[in-house]
């Protein structure tokens, strides 16, 4: 006797959510055999695959398996039983043949019900839900062979809470199989809204329902255990306003104790419990938490079996459990057996602290408000979180000890300093660097125990101070505490050589010695590194590559970004932490990027800095990220979008002048150049007038200043004036090796000469611009000059001589159109044309980048030994790449070599 019922599909309920896109994949293809719907409990898959049914045109079997379907003769049955019920004609001989066969030769009942489908001939549709019951060998080995043989137009659908062990991996190679994990499973925002209002009934808002969204990460049993409790609410107060549906915890975590942790096996029952208490997982934390050698093969298991274990990287060597599954756990965990929860929790962290995972250690033990063990931990690592752009956590923690604890510790006073001064909290320091400094000068006096401690906080409170004074432009008092420092460094153990040596690179940065400022920031690149301080050494890294591009070295710039990237990457190997930008290297590589005319790449380094400005960050950095944000619009003819960012960042670096450590660079200069771009002749003479009695500091602001003066001048037909200027602002760029500055002087020299009638004089001055951009590798800003000098550089004899970048200029210059006053236009980007070898008209010239790209292409190399090639990050390959597609027109590096070929870009 069969039970009937276990082939009665689930009706499918008219007020649950329709899930069309997960419908339309199950559909029956011209290949497929096999729709496998795995997730663990709770995620939808009957409901799912029952909504299906409801949508097929098809005959429907469908079978519900339990833990007694797990012997071969009566899965079989069943088997056969599904398809009878559901009018599959001709099953007689597969019935009788189930009745007498030994388990042996169960092959000729299946293959029975094989040969019964092929006669029916019609398209069926085979449902085995909860197919996780099957765990028997003989079993699986035979549903392989029913698969195989199966005639065309037969779909089976396997529900299951883990993947089963059949040959999936042959089956997908020939396009068999139709997979749907948890990851298409969870609800997506969109979906939970119609759960909660259509199916529970519920008048929640939409906050509430992205909470719980994010919260239940799309479990569908979690929101409804949870939506359960808000329909017993409302059900009592019907004339109540729209209601807060929480996360209903003590329901998940009863359906997680009895649908998942006591249906699994003893060892894997243990293994969940004894990690649980892991924020994240990998197989040596768990053996160190275990006590035990084979986690890594159980945490293969439970990814296999759907067991709420999600992956953290590609290599299956980190993971975690779904939130609300490691809080039931947890809850069972401390609830059976505290002491082995209390231990396993301290071994958890222990391990996280040693291995380089302090922030998840810490915030560990903050849970559990361990606040003796959170002290010395802070103390111990405290300094160098801050330096690797954890100073806000560092905040929350200290501002979570008791005060008591604090005010005891001279150690956490001065992490607490640091932590607000790097988030720009200036303000507040004075004050605890004067009750700091009496608590230590009384250690000194009183010989305790930990003097010489007192002696190397004492240094950074020095160090702390420097900074304080360069905001007020105390230069001499910065520099002169920034000595003493020096001196007294190595007689402390307190790392600080880093941070001290990117303030003195800031100081001789601030005086325009860039040769000096160049060798303090390496050797804070280099201290970082021994000191392990990532921020600083992308800080001190990206100044320098800053300085090296204004100077003409943008070689050497992208190496250093590159070099310094690659070592930072390197500290930060766990993919769950956040990414460490700086705005020095990510505002150094827009400026490089823009200038070398691949705008695409430069925004794309200028993007993870916008958010800074939407959301807030310390007025020095809002400064620099405007500019070149203005400056990219500027160089695309945006004027409108560049002059909004400028007035901006003028605006910040005037009122904020006294939090920021160095002077900012010089918007109100390119500001002026917009306004000439736009036609606005008048606001730039304005401008000028405005800027004539201001002081810099920093030689390269007064210089972009004085050439941006000299650039209103000849605007005005006033070129005596402006050379009168540029005259002698030449030599001392040429002098202090300004190399940038110096290709504009000449080029703006040039034009005021050409103004004055001397043309002769002014194609040599260009020319010598020419000469000076080409050996640094400057092009874009000849894009940007007027459309006199751009006329007059497409003239220039020099420019004939047969070489690349003489090429690239003269494609950019021909294509640039002179808008008419006051409208814009992206110079080089709408009508660049460029006549290729073989006579045809490419749409836009490809840069040098991407020519070295193409042939290493063509060489046949990977992304991989490109970069390698090119010393770049893959991340810069790829973009080259995908700005050589758009150009070529093509999709696939195959077509890219043809259509290379066809217009003789390969030799």
């Amino acid at each position: 006797m069969l039970l009937t019922t276990k082939f009665l599909r689930p009706t499918s309920d008219p007020r649950a959510v329709s899930r069309e896109r997960l419908c339309s994949l199950l559909q029956p293809g011209f290949q497929k055999r096999l729709n496998l719907v795995v997730a663990p409990a709770g995620f939808g898959k009957t409901t799912l695959v029952s909504q299906w049914c409801t949508q097929l045109g098809t005959s429907t079997a469908w079978l519900s398996l339990d833990e007694h379907d797990d012997e071969p003769r009566r899965f079989w049955q069943y088997m056969a039983g599904a398809f009878e019920h559901s009018g599959l004609a001709g099953m007689d001989l597969c019935r009788q043949q189930l009745s007498h066969c030994s388990l042996q030769e169960l092959e000729g009942p299946i293959t029975s019900l094989i040969n019964a489908l092929a006669a029916d001939g019609a398209q069926w549709s085979l449902v085995l839900d909860d197919f996780h019951f099957i765990r028997n060998t003989d079993i699986q080995r035979q549903f392989s062979y029913f698969v195989d043989y199966l005639p065309p137009g037969v779909t089976v659908t396997l529900a299951s809470r883990t993947e089963p062990p059949l040959p999936l991996s042959r089956w997908r190679v020939r396009a068999w199989i139709e997979d749907i994990h948890p990851g298409l499973l969870a609800f997506s925002e969109e979906e939970c809204q119609r759960f909660f209002r259509e199916t529970m009934g519920l008048d929640v808002s939409e906050q509430e329902v992205r909470k719980i969204c994010r919260k239940t990460e799309g479990w569908v049993a979690a929101m409804q255990l949870s939506a359960l409790s808000g329909v017993n609410r409302s059900s009592r107060e019907s004339s109540a306003p729209p209601i807060t549906v929480d996360v209903d915890e003590r329901r998940i975590n009863d359906y997680v104790l009895s649908e998942v942790l006591e249906q699994q096996p003893g060892d894997i029952r243990d293994f969940l419990i004894s990690t649980a208490c892991c924020p994240k997982l990998c197989s040596a934390l768990c053996d160190s938490v275990r006590g035990a050698s084979n986690s890594q093969s159980l945490l293969e298991q439970l990814l296999r079996q759907n067991l709420f274990l999600i992956p953290l990287d590609t290599r299956n060597q980190w993971f975690r459990y779904h939130d609300l599954f490691r809080d039931a756990l947890l809850h069972r965990a401390w609830a059976h057996d505290p002491d082995m929860a209390e231990q396993h929790w301290q071994r958890a962290v222990t391990w996280l602290l040693n291995h380089d995972h302090v922030q998840e250690g810490i915030a560990q033990i903050v849970r559990q408000q361990d606040w003796a063990w959170l002290a010395r931990v802070l103390a111990e690592h405290g300094n160098n979180l801050i330096h690797g752009g954890y100073h806000l956590p560092v905040l929350n923690w200290l501002d979570s000890l008791p005060t008591d604890v604090v005010d005891g510790s001279p150690q956490l006073q001065m992490l607490r300093i640091w932590a607000l001064f790097f988030a720009n909290r200036v303000e507040m320091l004075e004050p605890l660097l004067s009750n700091l400094e009496d608590i230590l000068d009384k250690r000194v006096a009183d010989s305790h125990p930990d003097a010489e401690g007192a002696l190397g906080l004492q240094s950074e409170i020095s160090l702390i101070r420097s900074y304080l004074a360069r905001t007020r432009s105390d230069d001499k008092s910065a520099s002169d505490l920034t000595r003493q420092v020096l001196r007294d460094i190595d007689h402390t153990r307190i790392p600080l050589k880093s941070v001290t040596y990117y303030g003195v690179g800031l100081d001789h940065y601030g005086k325009g010695d860039l040769p000096s400022a160049k060798e303090a920031l390496r050797s804070a690149v280099r201290y970082g590194e021994l000191e392990r301080k990532p921020s600083t050494v992308l800080s001190s890294g990206g100044l320098l590559a800053w300085i090296q591009y204004n100077r003409g070295d943008i070689d050497d710039a992208l190496e250093t970004c590159t070099s310094v990237r690659r070592w930072v990457d390197q500290q930060y190997t766990d993919p769950a932490q956040p990414r460490l930008i700086s705005c020095w290297q990510n505002s150094a590589l827009t400026e490089i990027y823009r200038e070398r005319n691949e705008p695409e790449l430069a925004a794309s380094h200028l993007a993870p800095l916008l958010d800074h400005v939407t959301n807030g960050t310390e007025p020095g950095q809002h400064v620099v990220i405007q500019y070149v944000r203005g400056h990219l619009a500027f160089s695309e003819g945006r004027y409108q979008e560049a002059i909004e960012s400028l007035e901006d960042a003028a605006t910040v670096a005037r009122r904020r002048r006294d939090h920021i450590l160095f002077e900012p660079p010089a918007c109100s200069a390119l500001l002026a150049r917009c306004y000439l771009a736009a036609g606005q002749l008048q606001r730039a003479q304005q401008w000028a007038q405005s800027v004539t009695d201001e002081h810099f500091s920093n030689p390269l602001n007064r210089e972009q200043n004085q050439i941006s003066t000299a650039r209103v001048l000849v605007a005005a037909a006033r070129p005596a004036e402006a050379m009168s200027i540029l005259a002698p602002l030449r030599l001392s760029a040429e002098k202090d090796q300004h190399f940038r500055h110096l290709v504009e002087i000449l080029t703006v020299y040039g034009e005021a000469l050409h103004v004055e009638g001397k043309t002769s004089e002014a194609s040599q001055m260009l020319a010598q611009a020419v000469q000076k951009a080409a050996d640094a590798g400057f092009m874009r800003l000849f894009a940007e000059e007027s459309p006199t000098v751009r006329e007059l550089l497409m003239e220039l004899p020099a420019l004939r001589a047969s070489s690349g970048w003489n090429s690239r200029l003269l494609a950019m210059l021909r294509g640039i159109s002179s808008p008419p006053a006051g409208q814009e236009h992206a110079p080089g980007r709408d009508n660049v044309e460029t006549m290729t070898a073989s006579g045809e008209i490419l749409a836009e010239p490809l840069s040098q980048r991407e020519q070295e790209v193409l042939t290493l292409i063509n060489e046949g190399l990977a992304n991989k030994d490109i970069a390698n090639r090119m010393n770049v990050a893959p991340a810069t390959v790829k973009a080259h790449i995908r700005n050589l597609y758009g150009k070529l027109g093509v999709s696939r590096r195959t077509e890219a070599l043809a259509r290379a070929r066809e217009l003789a870009l390969l030799d």
